[in-house]
């Protein structure tokens, strides 16, 4: 065997099996494309004076950022980018609770390295536009670059509410889209559905607030302008009776969205209502039972099914400690994937013979 590529060795050297770890890298990259495109678009606007933007191209920008976010991250860790959709998921049994602080660590700093890179950008942009003196409101204020303020007249009762129902809205849609017996729509176009979720809400939800509906888009990048010359006035900003409200009514508002999907439609779809339930980006579900027609009780695995074999069936490829998953049905083989070890710490890839 030839010696092995200078690109082989760094490859593998950069390369883990350990699922936690990808779940944290994943969800670090995903939220960092999202605050890192989503900002910069807002950075565009306010710096350039509405000249090269405006309400609704700054919305869009948020949407595609979110679609970007979920394509880059959704394959190995389900791209949830979004603290209150990983707290959600966990209470209704599509994630493991163990997995969450692993989730939220990806998310915060990866949300911190995009609020970090828009400053790095737009520095120059940003002293000739308050000649060095920062502030959070009025003509010349930025620190609504990174995060939500609320307008004049909302109180923080009112952006509570608003953000429980925007983000009970963007739940919601999230689950429906994802929804393997609902009508979703194919596999590659989920993300992009995702976004467009979160541009329907800036369109028609975004005035009173801003509409975070997503805790570490809001707080990792306010903590970033605390530190980086906006000071602790972005916390204490109306006697810190405001940095909480885009904390608390994402969470809130997600967990009742999910339940209101769930009681209205999502417990009375049945399985067999669809032909071919595909996979879905955004959900990792621990609880999914194997198909029927094939070996539930395989340890190892007879090697990789040639590539020249024609899959007859897809399966989701959704990872499980608690047994092997069937992800593609060949003619006479089905390609395994099954805990090698505890929860969390690797899996390996293996075939068995239908029965």
């Amino acid at each position: 065997m030839g010696e092995r590529s200078c690109y082989d060795k760094i490859r593998d050297a950069f390369t883990t099996d350990n699922l936690l770890l990808k779940i944290l890298l994943a969800e670090f990259l995903g939220t960092f494309v999202l605050i890192t495109l989503g900002n910069s678009a807002v950075a565009q606007n306010v710096l350039s004076g509405g000249s090269k933007g405006e309400f609704i191209s700054v919305n869009i920008a948020w949407g595609l950022a979110v679609s970007m976010g979920v394509w880059v991250s959704g394959s190995v860790s389900g791209g949830h980018i979004n603290p209150a959709v990983t707290l959600t998921l966990c209470i209704i049994g599509r994630c493991p609770w163990i997995q969450m602080p692993i989730y939220w660590i990806g998310q915060y700093l990866g949300a911190m390295a995009g609020s970090a890179v828009v400053f790095g950008i737009y520095y120059q942009a940003i002293e000739q536009f308050d000649n060095g003196t920062r502030y959070i409101e009025g003509e010349n204020g930025t620190a609504g670059i990174w995060s939500t303020y609320p307008a004049d007249y909302l109180d923080a009762a009112g952006g509570l509410g608003d953000q429980i129902t925007s983000t009970a809205m963007l739940m919601m849609l999230i689950l429906a889209i994802t929804d393997e017996n609902n009508a979703k729509p194919p596999k590659g176009m989920v993300p992009f559905c995702v976004g467009l979720v979160v541009t329907v809400i800036g369109l028609t939800m975004g005035h009173n607030c801003g509409y975070a509906i997503n805790p570490a888009r809001d707080l990792s990048p306010r903590a970033f302008t605390a530190m980086a010359g906006w000071g602790v006035e972005v916390f204490s900003y109306r006697d810190y009776n405001w940095f909480w409200v885009p904390i608390v009514g994402p969470h809130v508002g997600a967990v009742i969205g999910a339940w209101i999907y769930l009681i209205f439609v999502g417990n009375h779809i049945r399985k067999e209502d669809q032909d071919d339930a595909e996979s879905t980006i955004g959900i990792i579900d621990e609880k999914r039972l194997p198909p029927p027609d094939y070996d539930v009780n395989v340890t190892e695995g007879n090697g990789p099914v040639p590539r020249s074999v024609t899959p007859v069936r897809q399966y989701p490829k959704h990872r499980s400690c608690y047994g092997p998953i069937v992800y593609v049905i060949y003619s006479d083989r089905a390609l395994l994937e099954y805990c090698a070890a505890n929860p969390g710490y690797g899996f390996k890839s293996g075939s068995c013979p239908l029965r």
